[in-house]
């Protein structure tokens, strides 16, 4: 393994920040008891219980505007009976209103989330705007809606057993990255850190040699070779590839409170609704917001960012809104493409035309949105392309 940075993980590790002192995740994942890969990758590294999440599905969330709080609680059984009963569901919301979701399965290539599922009244703002914007990290008005179907198939159509949601017990390193590269090297893998792959010689319709600076590797014949990089830098490397070409940000705001937060344990986050901040998690004195699809906030100040967040968070919490604590801003500036429907187009497949080049990462056209779910779906996709020594038919 051929690796640019300095660490693993990429934007989903975990590192010490001297300013807080302390140990942080660089950003904030919230996975779903249906992301079967993530699961299976999980349990091959031996990290199978580096997820935690509640015995049955619920999604608590607060109106920080008004104060109001409530659960969506999904029920069992793939038919879902508990839309009528209004103690699951989204208050404000008919019974009827969830129908809405049907018209996901026949979204076409150029709708949007907003334009299939509507966007009057507060089933929109409570449960499709934050959903659109948690999975795509692109609005609701512009995300593609045909990307939202196979979340709910793979998930919520599944019951609550499919539905339950999960963080990371300890932190993002240790469930995804620390305990595969133990994994890797107990199995003689080598890894190279702070080595950037700048070419790929080709010949004959394969990759023939990795070039790194002043270094080359030739790849035998029987070599293959997984190219995980971001969009543009595989367009670099790999002739007459379309990728997408526009990204949204993410910012997170980590807050170091005086006492821990006071969340239920098997619930340590809370969806907001109203604010600025769209998810809080707790972890300890650790309280940590997402904004997703922050493009009109990834330009602001620090400390603008943390002011702003922080009336979120201390209305959640029932803190001082006055007082803000030590604070940690996090921005990815090109988290995730624009999964916009002009852009979902442009998502290449694991193949990419050299019998023994295939590409991995979120931004594959995995029929998923752009998710740890997608990533390691498209790292199973060239695995299985590899171990049959060359591209499988579709």
């Amino acid at each position: 393994i051929y690796e640019a940075a300095a660490q693993a993980g990429g934007r989903c590790r975990s590192y010490e920040d001297a300013r807080l002192g302390c140990r942080i995740d660089n950003g904030n994942h919230l996975l779903l008891s249906g992301n079967t890969a993530t699961r299976r990758y999980l349990n091959a590294t031996g990290a199978g219980n580096a997820l935690i999440g509640p015995a049955r599905a619920s999604f608590p969330f607060l109106d920080v505007r008004t104060g109001r709080r409530w659960s969506f609680r999904p029920g069992a059984g793939k038919i879902p009976w508990w839309i009528f009963d209004k103690r699951r569901r989204v208050p404000g919301a008919p019974a009827w209103r969830y129908l809405s979701a049907l018209r996901l399965f026949f979204a076409g290539p150029e709708s949007t989330v907003r334009e299939t599922v509507g966007n009057s009244g507060v089933l929109f703002e409570r449960l499709w705007e934050p959903l659109a914007v948690a999975a795509l990290n692109t609005s609701a008005n512009t995300g593609a809606a045909r990307l939202l179907w196979p979340v709910l198939r793979d998930t919520f159509a599944r019951g609550e057993a499919g539905c339950r949601p999960l963080v990371a017990r300890d932190g993002l390193s240790e469930a995804f990255v620390e305990p595969a590269l133990r994994m890797l090297r107990e199995n003689g893998a080598g890894v190279r850190f702070k080595t950037r792959l700048q070419a790929i010689g080709y010949r004959d319709g394969r990759a023939r040699e990795l070039r790194f600076g002043d270094e080359t590797t030739a790849l035998k014949e029987d070599d293959s070779v997984v190219l995980a990089v971001p969009p543009a830098a595989a367009a670099a490397l790999v002739p007459g590839l379309t990728v997408p070409e526009q990204s949204n940000p993410i910012v997170n705001v980590h807050f170091l409170l005086s006492r821990p937060a006071d969340l239920a344990p098997e619930l340590p986050f809370l969806g907001l609704i109203g604010g600025t901040a769209q998810w809080l998690f707790v972890r300890g004195h650790i309280a940590s917001v997402t904004v997703s699809a922050g493009s009109d906030l990834v330009h602001e100040t620090a400390e603008v960012l943390a002011e702003r967040t922080w009336h979120d968070v201390a209305t959640a919490l029932e803190l001082d809104p006055k007082v803000l604590p030590g604070y940690r801003v996090v921005k990815e500036k090109r988290a995730t493409i624009a999964q916009t429907p002009s852009q979902v187009r442009r998502r290449p497949a694991t193949a990419c035309g050299y019998r023994n080049l295939f590409l991995a990462g979120d931004w594959i056209d995995t029929g998923l949105p752009a998710t740890i779910e997608s990533a390691i779906r498209s790292g199973e996709s060239a695995a299985r392309n590899v171990c049959a020594g060359g591209p499988l038919k579709a």
